[in-house]
């Protein structure tokens, strides 16, 4: 997939509240008029991706306690280059959580946001305050299946239950925002298609 496809994608996606809705126009604007959004040499505002991977009966998720932000948090990372977003999100979902076997429910972007990053050190190197332009897929895996923690980023990877994520995340606008829009569009899913409220 090139950058041009994958704005393209985001453009025919339908948003499905009103924080989407906003954020989609944003991204694309970023998109249309930013040079090397791909890429961390953008230091303003940059393409990740995230992985919401749920079990079979959208009752738990796959979450890592990440030593950054110091919380339980989903799984993802930066596109550094690659339009291709679903194969990031599978590199990362790999190198994250040591999980081999996932399957998208959906083939389609499952949720657009925008997400801040406060300033921080990485690696020894400070990184400014920056925005991330994020595109969501949702994934479907067995929690029998082992895991293993990424060391330099988290320090636990375990199933969550959808309804301990407020208890267990310290990051309330996610948990408020994010996170329980992802759980609720998963519980609507029906066929591999989302009821958009109106």
């Amino acid at each position: 997939m090139t950058e041009m496809e994958l704005r393209e994608e985001i453009r025919r996606y339908e948003p499905f509240n009103e924080q989407e809705r906003e954020d989609k126009k944003e991204i694309l604007r970023q998109m249309e008029q930013a040079d090397h959004i791909l890429t961390r040499d953008n230091r303003n505002a940059h393409i990740t991706v995230s992985a919401w991977i749920m079990d079979r009966d959208r009752k738990k998720v796959l979450m890592a306690y990440h030593n950054l932000y110091q919380s339980w948090a989903w799984l993802g990372g930066h596109a550094d280059g690659d339009a291709d977003l679903k194969a990031v999100a599978l590199k990362e979902i790999r190198e994250e959580s040591g999980l081999e076997s996932v399957r998208f429910v959906t083939e389609d972007i499952f949720s657009l946001e925008i997400l801040t990053v406060d300033g921080h050190e990485k690696r020894g190197s400070y990184v400014p305050s920056h925005l991330h332009l994020n595109v969501t897929y949702l994934l479907e895996a067995d929690p029998e299946l082992p895991l293993r923690i990424k060391e330099d980023e988290n320090s636990e990877i375990g199933w969550i239950g959808v309804e301990e994520i407020q208890r267990r995340s310290t990051e309330k606008w996610f948990v408020e925002r994010i996170y329980s829009k992802l759980c609720k569009k998963a519980q609507s899913l029906r066929n591999g298609k989302l009821a958009i409220p109106e």
